[in-house]
């Protein structure tokens, strides 16, 4: 629409250094690394529960956007309107700005869909209240941080905004009317393995592949690891930190059998050891990697004295 194309211009206009800046920074809070940071913190440095539960939520809601992407098959608006819209920020910064099947397309927002999962959830869950003022404002300034960077239309964060309270929604019916976790977790993986037979873009299969790593991971670690929430401030920040490093690691290393140009491929094969690669690294960091724990619990003690 018209009128979407003219309020891009108008904000990229008079948006400015510190603007752009600024939204590059909530569009990092919304991305993929800043999700993951999120749920990590939660996960290892507060709520193991509630870690747990976002996790699945925004795996299960960013593997439902590309389905619908894939239906509506809208552009980016600076696909759509090069001579108007300027890009300052691509989803695979390696890959050509109009191959779609890397960039994805534009209807609905995963960022605007993610951070209404995240930090809503966030606040919710403490006593309070001015922190839901800063949810809002984050969850907003990510979705006007996509329009600023040419990456969504408005109607596109609107529409990503509605589908992670949806996600949120959803995680809460089933909670209260399916008791059993292993049947809660295979509904939502039902929910989001229809994409395989008609979506061939990467953050699909990146999705699934989170899911199914953190749908495996949690019984796992329950019935095998059981680690417990932490007061200790060293022991959360050696969690988090090599948890990050195991990230990064762990995905470069499981490229090297594979040359670069099959990865980039967007075959179905490829896409498939994406999915493969992501739910194995979320399973080791969820599932394997907490046996670690009671060693950086000690080093937090000999660190107090």
């Amino acid at each position: 629409m018209e009128w979407e194309v003219r309020l891009i211009e108008w904000v990229q206009h008079n948006l400015g250094v510190l603007g752009l800046t600024v939204g590059k920074i909530f569009s990092f809070l919304g991305g993929e690394t800043g999700m993951l940071l999120a749920v990590l913190i939660v996960l290892f440095c507060w709520k193991k529960e509630l870690g747990m539960r976002l996790a699945l939520v925004v795996a299960a809601v960013n593997a439902w956007l590309p389905m619908i992407k894939v239906v509506v098959l809208r552009p980016r608006p600076y696909i759509d309107y090069p001579s108007r819209v300027k890009t300052h920020e691509l989803s695979d910064p390696g890959a050509a700005p109009q191959n779609i099947a890397a960039q994805g397309y534009s209807f609905p927002s995963s960022h605007a869909a993610s951070a209404s999962v995240i930090y809503p959830s966030l606040a919710r869950n403490t006593k309070k209240k001015w922190l839901w003022f800063v949810a809002i404002a984050i969850v907003l300034l990510v979705g006007f941080s996509r329009i600023a960077e040419g990456m969504h239309y408005p109607t596109d964060i609107l529409a990503g905004w509605i589908l992670g309270f949806v996600g949120i929604g959803v995680m809460a019916l089933l909670e209260k009317f399916v008791k059993r976790e292993w049947i809660r977790s295979a509904l939502l993986l039902a929910t989001a393995l229809p994409g395989v037979f008609f979506v061939r873009t990467q953050d699909y299969f990146t999705s699934l592949g989170l899911l199914v790593g953190v749908i495996a991971a949690i019984p796992f670690e329950r019935k095998y690891i059981r680690f417990e929430d932490t007061k200790n401030v060293w022991a959360m920040i050696l969690r988090t930190v090599l948890a990050f490093a195991i990230y990064f690691i762990l995905n470069k290393l499981m490229k090297l059998p594979f040359r670069s140009e099959f990865l980039d491929s967007g075959s179905f094969a490829a896409l498939l050891i994406r999915a493969i690669r992501y739910a194995l690294i979320i399973f080791v960091i969820f599932g394997i990697y907490p046996k670690a724990f009671p060693l950086y619990e000690k080093i937090g003690k000999k660190k107090a004295k």
